[in-house]
């Protein structure tokens, strides 16, 4: 195994140990900067026109925002809830519309989006 498989593997590992023992509160956090990591990725994916990776990456961050959606208890969260989940819906449309174009425009509106959300979430106490 080579140095570089080998320390994906440790980080694969690692990440999966930290989610076992995180908190719901982390659980989120983690989703959160998974995403910002895969956004992060595909533009420079877009900017090197490495466009089978950046589809590959694009579909991670829609797939981490999904996931951020299905944990919204819309029931019970009321508008906050609401409005988030019509932003991740619009994040999602923006990071199609950034696979589709191929263009890093619309993956810098949503990383910017990410970290204002990320950034209200880490301010609340676990």
């Amino acid at each position: 195994m080579n140095a570089m498989a080998a320390l994906k593997q440790y980080q694969t590992v690692n990440t999966q140990a930290q989610a076992i023992e995180a908190s719901p509160h982390r659980l989120i956090q983690m989703l959160m900067e998974g995403g910002l990591t895969r956004l992060a990725q595909a533009r420079g994916a877009v900017e090197r026109n490495q466009v089978a990776l950046k589809g590959e990456l694009i579909s991670k961050a829609i797939g981490i925002i999904g996931g951020l959606r299905e944990g919204l208890n819309l029931e019970k969260g009321g508008e906050v809830a609401a409005n988030l989940d019509s932003l991740y819906e619009y994040m999602t449309s923006r990071l199609i519309d950034a696979n589709v174009q191929n263009e890093i425009a619309p993956l810098d509106e949503v990383a910017g989006l990410l970290r204002n959300v990320k950034a209200g979430w880490d301010a609340i106490a676990e």
